[in-house]
């Protein structure tokens, strides 16, 4: 883990209150991996007070890029930020999702900024030559981002682009139920999705990897706030700031 105090190179807003923000960090770009994140001091004075959780969504030689929507005070704040204005960054934190394996083809499913990690695992992907199908949902086309995503499929709850239903209807319509373990598939998004996502991927027999949402204060495991149940019985609960964000599918129990 690293401490910096890099400047923004760059904050706008791509769709309706959602933003991309970027910085340079030469120490962060050689030790992060797909899967990890980085912890955010969003304001300058005490409120807010912790620090925010972002997913490391691209990396591009030493630039760092960020992928975020306003949902509250802090996030609010990161998007008001200007070229040149500092930040104060602890990363890269957490487990990193598991690139390596016999698997042919990666699928990718992301629901709304659930797309957020996925640019930066498809560039890895890519390298260990791996086949490479995304498939992202969210409510409206409003809230679709697909930057810097490979062969994407659509889907919208509205209908207004793409296949009219959920990522995981989708997904019954073009991955074949035949126990295949020439496919993994990796999902980020909200619980309620990832949940319909593992069983997906259960009933099919196929490998499932995913990255959870929480509600990591603090980013590495002092404050205990991010607590995901366990479904191997080793012990009740992990979490998910510095065991995850990342989880075999199998490993633990949505609800």
């Amino acid at each position: 883990m690293i401490q910096i105090s890099p400047f923004v190179t760059d904050c706008r807003q791509i769709l309706e209150g959602i933003f991309v923000l970027s910085f340079r960090s030469a120490e962060i770009a050689r030790n992060a991996a797909p899967g990890q994140f980085v912890n955010i001091r969003c304001g300058d004075g005490c409120l807010p007070l912790l620090r925010r959780p972002f997913s490391i969504s691209r990396i591009e030689d030493d630039s760092i890029e960020l992928l975020f929507s306003v949902v509250g005070k802090g996030t609010s704040l990161l998007s008001q930020k200007r070229p040149g204005e500092p930040l104060d960054v602890l990363g890269p934190l957490g487990m990193p999702f598991k690139i390596h394996g016999p698997y042919e083809t990666a699928i990718l499913v992301g629901g709304g900024l659930g797309a957020a990690p996925f640019p930066f695992l498809t560039d890895v992907l890519l390298r260990e030559n791996k086949k490479v199908l995304t498939v992202v949902g969210a409510r409206s086309v409003k809230q679709l981002t697909v930057r810097h995503l490979l062969n994407v499929q659509l889907a919208t709850d509205d209908g207004s682009q793409g296949f009219r239903g959920t990522v995981i209807d989708l997904l019954k319509t073009i991955v074949p139920n035949d126990g295949s373990n020439s496919t993994k598939i990796f999902g980020c998004g909200p619980t309620k999705m990832l949940s319909a996502l593992s069983e997906f991927a259960r009933v099919r027999g196929m490998e499932c990897e995913l990255s959870l949402e929480g509600d990591m204060a603090c980013g590495m495991g002092l404050c205990q706030g991010c607590p995901v149940e366990r479904s191997d019985g080793k012990k009740k609960y992990s979490l998910v700031c510095v065991e995850g964000p990342t989880f075999n599918s199998k490993d633990i129990i949505l609800r």
